[in-house]
């Protein structure tokens, strides 16, 4: 893969929504994890989870927009609206037929759907909002960004469970090298703290059941670990060529060097037990990149924190990096503010060029009793300062899907 410049990034989290703000409560460690409040979650097994405040306080979306998008859309327009302006790319001047969106997310707008589909039982379908059947559905919030700035060119929007917009960067990234668009925009958006898709997600069986310690309560890693917290966000960042961002004199936070993904082709949830895939997807990722694993500087873990997801992304690690696993710095940032799903790769990625940026691991929190079988260098609890030129980011997605990502320090 030719380098692929990030020159921008938006950011909506339960960490903060600017990036100063996300940044700072990353490196301190401040787990931004807590109980369900905005509905009666108490009969659920798990009912913790990352939410986000004060999005209304960073917002330009219409009163009259937001009764026909569903959240997931409002916090990717909020995200896009940061990255654009971090980037410093005038819209009003671009050829914005060349310009493209590529967006991830695993659910869609089920706030929307749930709410719509509860009114048609009780009302009937002159209950339902006209809005209901753009509102919900995955690719609403490319089509909202579209709208928003008339934007024409080549986009698209990936599903594929947690892995979804690393994916999408990645995709964005290829479509770039392609000669395809002069920029795009991508990332991912999820909105999972909603009654049924807290139901869903707690039947799936990853989540934490320590409801009493919310912030505690994800643990990757540890021995004590029962699964994750989900989260709502949205993260966004700006592709270009580099010799564009040259000739714009853009800050380029990073490139994106590598990709790679398989998939296990074992359980249509589970992963593979020996975690050979995502070796194999990692193994691709630095070749693509044109590195050697001892290259990497640091890993963005996908952290799962499930028993499974963590022993064999453990495995997987240790059989790439052989030799020098006890060397590698590792962490699992979404530990923090709790696991965006769909939205994941995207905030790893903009966590891990902050990290790059300013020379600091941040922690994977929380990791109190590790796990024998988890024995790598996970930077647990504090961050670490060290220099970052190349970094690898992880994810997952249910059904063995595998993504690896390298980015390398401009």
């Amino acid at each position: 893969m030719n380098k692929i410049a990030i020159t921008g990034i938006g950011i909506v989290s339960p960490s903060g929504i600017d990036k100063r703000t996300f940044w700072a409560n990353i490196k301190s460690g401040h787990s931004a994890v807590e109980k369900i409040t905005r509905f009666d979650a108490s009969k659920y097994e798990s009912h913790v989870a990352g939410h986000v405040h004060e999005l209304d306080a960073y917002s330009n979306v219409s009163s009259r927009l937001l009764k026909k998008i569903d959240v997931f859309s409002h916090m990717a327009l909020v995200a896009t609206e940061l990255a654009i302006a971090d980037a410093k790319i005038a819209m009003e001047s671009e050829n914005l037929n060349r310009a493209g969106i590529f967006m991830g997310n695993a659910i869609g707008g089920w706030l929307y759907g749930e709410t719509e589909l509860r009114d048609l039982y009780i009302e009937g379908r002159e209950g339902v909002s006209p809005f209901m059947a753009s509102a919900w559905f995955p690719a609403a919030p490319q089509g909202q960004v579209s709208i928003r700035y008339g934007i024409k060119g080549y986009s698209k929007t990936v599903v594929a469970d947690r892995a979804s917009s690393l994916m999408a960067i990645a995709y964005g990234a290829r479509t770039l090298n392609r000669g395809k668009n002069d920029f795009i925009i991508a990332g991912g958006m999820e909105a999972p703290v909603t009654p049924y898709a807290l139901l869903c997600c707690n039947t799936a069986g990853i989540m934490t059941k320590n409801n009493d310690q919310a912030e505690k309560a994800y643990r990757p890693f540890d021995k004590n670990r029962d699964g994750c917290a989900i989260a709502e966000g949205a993260g966004i960042v700006i592709l270009e060529g580099p010799e564009r961002a040259a000739k714009r004199g853009a800050r380029v936070y990073a490139n994106i060097i590598g990709f790679g993904t398989t998939t296990d082709g074992v359980d249509r949830i589970h992963p593979a037990a020996d975690g050979k895939e995502l070796a194999r997807a990692i193994h691709i990722a630095i070749e693509n990149a044109k590195l050697k694993p001892e290259d990497i500087d640091y890993v963005c873990l996908d952290g799962d924190g499930t028993p499974l997801g963590d022993k064999t992304e453990t495995l997987a690690i240790k059989e790439v990096f052989n030799g020098c696993s006890d060397k590698l710095i590792c962490s699992a940032p979404k530990s923090i503010y709790g696991n965006m799903l769909g939205a994941s790769g995207a905030m790893d990625v903009i966590t891990t060029v902050l990290a790059m940026r300013y020379g600091v691991v941040p922690p994977t929190i929380n990791l109190e009793n590790p796990d024998p079988e988890c024995d790598l260098n996970y930077c647990a609890n504090k961050a670490q300062e060290k220099e970052i030129r190349n970094a690898l980011v992880i994810n997952r997605g249910r059904g063995g899907i595998n993504c690896a990502l390298v980015l390398q320090k401009n």
